[in-house]
């Protein structure tokens, strides 16, 4: 998307950003709720509309600062959805299964967009005004799912795929592994600002980038 403005980037960006972050914290409420937690539908986040998710720097200046940087790596995060553990029938699983339904939702919804890309590669030829908008905002989709799912699925907590490796690990090496949540985003960031995280990440952010686009009939 190189051959876009900074302002044409942002809108292509927003609608698949926002959905991405928000459907992500709504699974995690949705899956708590099943499991015995209604803490997040008493809330009112169990809700696809973005205002009851959005925090001002994670889905709106960090996304929209990163699209103005070369590297095309673009992350955010909405106001964690609240889980009251102790709610939970099983804890120690159930937790497990509340982090992982967030990547799960970015998979599927990577999906959905591989599916919208292949639709507007259909109408390429006929409707371009509004095939080549439409491919921007799906490959943007795919981009920005694929990131947060392979990203959260890191086995250090706070990030979903913390949580459940300490779901999953036996319950004194799962505490040890607990007790880095307070360091949790600061070591993320610290990968970030070594380039360590795009080192980590991006092999698998690639490969599941090119199986999408396989699915939406085009090359990697």
């Amino acid at each position: 998307m190189g051959n876009l403005s900074p302002v044409q980037q942002i809108v292509v960006w927003a609608i698949p950003v926002i959905f991405a972050i928000t459907v992500h914290e709504v699974a995690h409420g949705f899956v708590a709720r099943h499991f015995g937690d209604p803490t997040a539908a008493r809330q009112g986040r169990l809700t696809l509309n973005p205002v009851k998710h959005i925090d001002p720097i994670g889905t709106l200046l960090v996304p929209g600062l990163m699209l103005l940087l070369p590297g095309n790596f673009v992350f955010g995060w909405a106001k964690p959805v609240p889980v009251a553990f102790q709610n939970l029938r099983n804890p120690k699983r159930d937790m497990a299964i509340v982090a992982a339904a967030g990547p799960i939702s970015n998979l599927l919804m990577g999906l959905g967009w591989a599916l919208l890309l292949r639709v507007a590669a259909e109408f390429g030829g006929t409707l371009p005004w509004v095939a080549q908008p439409l491919a921007y905002m799906a490959m943007a989709g795919i981009a920005i799912n694929v990131i947060l799912m392979v990203l959260n699925l890191l086995p250090l907590p706070p990030l979903d795929g913390g949580r459940v490796a300490v779901g999953l690990l036996p319950d004194n090496a799962g505490a040890a592994l607990s007790r880095l949540e307070s360091y949790g985003l600061i070591i993320v960031v610290v990968l970030l600002v070594t380039g360590l995280l795009a080192q980590l990440i991006g092999p698998p952010v690639v490969a599941l980038q090119s199986v999408l686009f396989g699915i939406a009939g085009l090359g990697g």
